[in-house]
Parts: C-alpha cells; structure tokens; sequence
C-alpha cells in the first residue's frame, strides 16, 4: 500500500484491506470465475468505467493507480499472486474508482458481480474475508479521495457542502479543490467558470465540466443511475432505502426473493443523517446512522439487491381487475414491475413557516449535519429548530465544532419529545442553549452568498432577536412522503400516513392486495431506528404469502404507465 492511499481505516487493518489467499482458498474460487490473461499494459479496469468485477491474481503483478484531481496517477497498491482487485463496486457493477493495470503478463480469475455474490454466499469464511476487504478499502477510498468526481469551489461555500454531503450519504468518494490556495483549481475556475452562480464546478472521472450541478445531473454524469431498461418482473420493488426499507431487502432478498430497491436521494433515510445513535440495541458506545446503514446498504447488494438510487418513484401504477402486476412510474420514464410492493418511502421533516426558507435550502439551511456542514460551521455559532431525538443527536455533534448551538424548541422543554440521555448531555454541554417556546421567524442572504442572518421568535413575549449566524439546521416533525401513491387506492389517515392492518393475518398490508408498509410512513408506527428494521423483517413473511396466493396468476404484461 503507497504512502499516499493511508488511511485512518487502513493503518492496523491492512492485512485485512489486502490479504492474500492460500492455494486452497484460490482453488475454492475456481468454479465461481472464469480464467483471463492481459499483456504488460493492458487495463483490467479503468476509473469511471463500469467494475468488470473482482480478479484473482493467479500470477503476474497488477497496480492499482488513483487520480489526485491534477491528473496525476497515485499509487494504491500492487496485487500479486493470492491477491484480488476491487472494493465494492465490485458487487454491483457500477463504475470503477480506481485504474488497474497489467505490469507484465498476468493471469487471472474474473468473478464478475453475480458469480461474485454467489461466491460470498456460498462459502462463508472466503466470503467475509472479500467483503471486509472491499469494504476496508471503499472506506480508503472515502477518505483519500480517488476515484469520484473532482470538486472546485471555495471551501467555505454551501454548494461545495450540499455535493460533498450527498456524495459521502451515497458512499462516492470526491477531491476538493480550493480555488482560492490551489493554482490549478484558479486556473479552472477562471476557464469553466465565469459567474460566481457557475461555482461548484464539479469534474466527472471521463472529463466533463458540470457547472453547479444539481444532485441528479451529478449522479447521472458518475454512474450512480444506471441506464438500463427494467424489463424484469421483481417479487418485491421496496420504495424507501432508509432502515426500514434496508432490513426488508435484506431478509427478502436473503430468502430467495427477486428485489429492487429505490430512493430519491441516498440510502439511510433520516437515521443516516444522525451523527450519533446511542440507543440502538447492540452499540453500547453508539454508531453513527451512515455506517449503521451502510453497512446494511452493502448487505443487501450481497444477496443481489438492485439498487436504483438517487432515482424518485412518482407513482404506482395498479390494475384494479388484478390482471396485471404493481408498477412503480419512475422520474426518468422508466417503470418497474413487481409482485408487491413495500411502501417504506418514510417521512420528511417540516418546513417550518419561515422567511426566505426555501431559497436558502443548501445554500446555509441544513436538514442533516454531518462532518462536512460541521467543518462549515467550525468556530460560528449555528441555530438547530427541532425538539426530538435526532435534534438532540446533532446538537450534541455540532456544540464539538461551533462555538455556540442556539437550540430552538417550540415547546414548553424536550422532556416530551427527547430520550433522558440526550436531555442531560445538552444540559452538561456549556456552548447549546435551549431556547423553548421559540420558533425560528426569516432568514436574510441570497443563494449566491448564503445565509447571513437569522431571526427568531418568542410565541410568549412575540419579541424577535436576528443574529449574524450562516448556518441553520432543521430537525423539525416529519410528513409522511406518500404523494406518489395518490390515484392509486391506498388509504392514508389524516395526516397522510399509510393505513394497516385491515387483516390481521397481514397486519402490515395496506387497502391494495400486495402493497404494504413500514417504517415511518406507516401510520402508528413506532418513529425508532430499532422498530423500523424490525417491521422491515416482519413484512417479508407477509409477503411470501401473498405471492403465494393470488398474486401467482396474474398476469405478466406491462402496465399502461403513460395512460394509468
């Protein structure tokens, strides 16, 4: 491993991160892979170009080469006969992070992304040393960068935060360059970048400039959405990648059952955003929801989940006459068939009534904080709205970066809403202040230059204080996001939650035979990380059988999506 791949991840686990296989560990991969040779300079693979999966070194020598964002190669490691490529684009095909290069002649054993799931299944002690190694090194990759797009901008700019943060809540690595300390990033700035309205540049793995890209564009131009057409006919299309919708692709998948699995915007949903989950049954010192959930993420593509993300769902497609399958319209055209379908689409927090909200949303107006908004707001004072859990969860995070956390509570204190643990860590951390009974009121700047300042107000007195303060964090209720399924007979409550249970025998069926819910969408469900995955457990008896009664014989034909 070269000097400048380290890693935290990687100092005392890199026996783990590049281990070796034995001869009867190689020989045991034989039936999983088929033998290939390259000559001296040939490429196994190449950045940004989709995994052709994991290689097997059976003798010759490969590098394996990252990209510093000056187009300059950096040494990652040298695989030798034992040793294997790949992380975990590996498992899905997607494309590769890294270039790998023949140094001499090579044979090898190519185990593309199906033969690879298969291996890891079927032979447990191999499996869990390839899968912590692929993980050990995405992880790597995380922290040093190579392989994903390239970001120029300032390094205190919103836009810059809103692209890093939805690349690391996907797990895509990503370069910084800061014009303003980089020669080179000027350079480009000055070339791709004549408004200031143009910054953050953001540069693909095949060259293209993108010019202030929304998350979309982002995902489209790197891969993460695959183009393909989706003419299978799954068991199961789960709508929601937070914890509930991860735990039913897991067991669902692991038990034998076709999945896919689509979010509008990152897995982990709302837990992933929390900084740090100290109540989970299992962490005693706590984890935080983006490893929780990643971990999850990289589970399910194991037992061969297909993950459609980011990529919305804008509504489902049903026959009432049952002769048809469920189809999901999706945002770019596509649909998806299935058999059922498991509304796991969860709850997204409120826009409080606030001043010039919206224009300020990624541009100083924050719903997660992660070490990315924390290092925008390091040695300034920040507001946080919301009263619950995961309010809590993030003052706590961010009081270690900001010199003050303004806390404000809407309500009379946060014993209500609040676990006791957190209620006395904000209590013993001298720089959050609480302030109940007050709402946040208007926000001044401009997307351009961010937020400026912040005013907020006391429902008691209905006096207003305004501060120079340039973040906002919004951890406010959730509404449930379950638009997408108006037109098609699911019932919802009042508040637009999901309504179950109308047989007992499938208590998490919903009003349409084949859909179910779980987790926050589902109304009466318990808002806890813990209750979301065991619901996502549960459903998956419910839904064997369902698909062995009636759902067997309807037909296979694709639904009308443009007339439905």
């Amino acid at each position: 491993m070269d000097a400048a791949y380290e890693s935290a991840a990687l100092r005392t686990r890199v026996e783990q991160a590049f281990p070796h296989l034995d001869d009867g560990e190689m020989e045991r991969t034989r039936r999983f892979g088929l033998e290939r040779r390259f000559a001296a300079g040939d490429r196994l693979y190449e950045t940004g170009k989709p995994s052709s999966g994991v290689y097997i070194v059976l003798a010759g020598h490969v590098r394996i080469t990252g990209r510093d964002g000056h187009g300059h190669d950096v040494g990652v490691t040298e695989h030798t006969r034992g040793s294997f490529t790949g992380e975990l684009s590996a498992l899905s095909g997607r494309p590769a992070l890294v270039d790998g290069v023949a140094l001499d002649e090579v044979q090898a054993l190519l185990l593309d992304a199906s033969h690879l799931r298969s291996l890891l299944i079927a032979d447990a002690a191999l499996g869990e040393k390839i899968t912590r190694a692929l993980i050990l090194r995405r992880v790597a990759l995380l922290e040093s960068g190579f392989g994903g797009p390239v970001l120029v901008g300032p390094a205190a700019s919103p836009g810059l935060a809103r692209l890093q943060g939805f690349l690391r809540r996907n797990g895509i690595p990503s370069l910084v360059l800061d014009p303003g300390n980089d020669p080179d990033a000027k350079a480009f700035v000055e070339r791709y970048a004549p408004s200031p309205r143009d910054l953050p540049l953001a540069i693909s793995p095949d060259g293209r400039v993108l010019r202030n890209p929304t998350e979309d564009e982002l995902a489209r131009r790197i891969g993460m959405i695959d183009g393909e057409t989706v003419e299978r006919l799954y068991d199961v299309a789960i709508v929601g990648a937070g914890p509930a919708g991860l735990a039913a692709a897991v067991y669902a998948a692991s038990e034998g059952l076709s999945v896919v699995t689509l979010d509008a915007r990152a897995f982990g949903g709302q837990a992933g955003a929390s900084a740090r989950i100290e109540n989970y049954f299992g962490f005693p010192t706590g984890i935080s929801g983006i490893a929780l959930t990643a971990r999850a993420y990289t589970q399910a593509e194991k037992f061969g989940v297909r993950m459609m993300i980011p990529l919305a769902v804008n509504r489902l497609v049903c026959d009432p006459q049952r002769r048809e399958p469920l189809a999901l319209a999706l945002s770019d055209g596509r649909a998806v068939r299935a058999r059922s379908v498991v509304i796991a689409s969860g709850a997204r927090y409120r826009r409080p009534e606030c001043r010039n909200l919206r224009e300020m949303e990624g541009h100083g107006v924050w719903y997660w904080a992660s070490p990315i908004e924390a290092r925008l707001a390091a040695g300034q004072e920040v507001v946080l709205v919301g009263g619950g859990n995961s309010a809590g969860q993030a003052a706590v995070f961010l009081s270690a970066h900001a010199s003050k956390v303004w806390m404000l509570v809407r309500g009379p204190g946060l014993a209500s809403s609040m676990s006791q643990y957190l209620i006395d860590r904000i209590a013993a951390t001298p720089n959050i202040e609480v302030l109940t009974r007050t709402q946040i009121a208007g926000l001044s700047g401009t997307p351009e230059s961010g937020v400026e300042s912040v005013t907020w107000r006391n429902a008691a007195t209905g006096l207003e204080q305004a501060r120079e303060i340039r973040n906002v964090f919004l951890f406010l209720g959730a509404d449930p996001a379950t638009a997408w399924l108006e037109g098609c007979g699911v019932e919802l409550d009042a508040h637009g939650f999901v309504k179950t249970g109308t047989d007992a025998r499938a208590p998490l069926a919903t009003s349409v035979p084949g859909v179910f819910a779980i987790g926050d969408a589902r109304s009466g469900s318990v808002k806890r990380v813990g209750s979301a995955i065991g619901e996502g457990a549960n459903v998956v008896a419910q839904i064997h059988a369902w698909l062995a009664g009636p759902v067997a014989a309807v037909a296979h034909a694709v639904p009308s999506v443009a007339t439905a």
